[in-house]
């Protein structure tokens, strides 16, 4: 379920202590809540909702999944037609196995990918397409651990690499502008974009409809929306038929 044959709004809903909450420029601790992760899973999908992106914000920074228990009511919760991505906290390709035969269909590696880069290989043998790698940009260079260590990489030359090894999607936040409703850096976007054949999922500052347009336009596949949505600056559906007709 990597390739998204038509574009898509996806809501993000990010677990930390086992409540949603969004994140300021990936700061630990500039979180808003937001309640029960399940609550928060079937509004988006009674709204209309194809896919959920799920975030351990914990494991993201703890490196071990830690909200294990929250994400697992959500994917009990939602309907099987229901696409589920989920990122934070997975480190190993026996911890992706696990959680793709559980039901999610995608699973999220950043710091894992950047620092055991044949990992997605090895997951991709037995799960084709269901690896998205997490490219996390801050100051034009990929950064992991939590947005925390910068790693020097460019991250559409770091998209290439990885679409040879096999990932079946690229997950491209730019942290810079992230939970800031500030609006989305289209360039950085298209660069990525036009580094791979695989899809480019756009996450990252989205603060209005037309930004969810501009994501469209760079190329990308489907774009992850979390504060924008939760503050009420746009519905799912307005987003969504605002893409659909361009």
């Amino acid at each position: 379920m990597s390739d998204f044959p038509e574009f898509e709004v996806i809501p993000a809903v990010d677990v930390q202590d086992g409540e949603v909450v969004q994140l300021v420029g990936g700061e630990r601790g500039t979180g808003k809540r937001y309640g029960d992760p399940v609550a928060a899973a079937e509004r988006w999908i009674e709204a209309g909702a194809g896919t959920l992106h799920l975030v351990d914000l914990d494991g993201a920074f703890e490196g071990e999944r830690v909200n294990a228990a929250a994400i697992e009511a959500v994917v009990e919760s939602v309907p099987d037609e229901t696409g589920l991505q989920l990122g934070g906290g997975i480190r190993t390709a026996g911890g992706a196995r696990d959680l793709l035969d559980l039901g999610l269909d995608r699973v999220i590696l950043g710091t894992a990918a950047v620092e055991t880069p044949e990992i997605v290989a090895e997951i991709d043998e037995t799960h084709p397409g269901s690896v998205v790698v997490s490219l996390d940009a801050k100051d034009g260079e990929v950064v992991v651990s939590g947005w925390t260590e910068g790693t020097g990489l460019d991250p559409a030359e770091a998209a290439a690499r990885y679409e040879e090894l096999g990932a079946g999607a690229i997950l491209f936040t730019n942290v810079d502008v992230e939970g800031q409703l500030e609006g989305i850096d289209r360039e950085a976007v298209e660069s990525v974009v036009e580094a791979v054949d695989i899809p480019v999922i756009a996450s990252g500052g989205v603060a209005s409809v037309e930004d969810v347009v501009n994501l469209k336009k760079a190329g990308a596949a489907a774009v992850v929306v979390g504060t924008a949505l939760y503050e009420g600056e746009f519905t799912l559906r307005e987003a969504q038929d605002a893409a659909d007709e361009i």
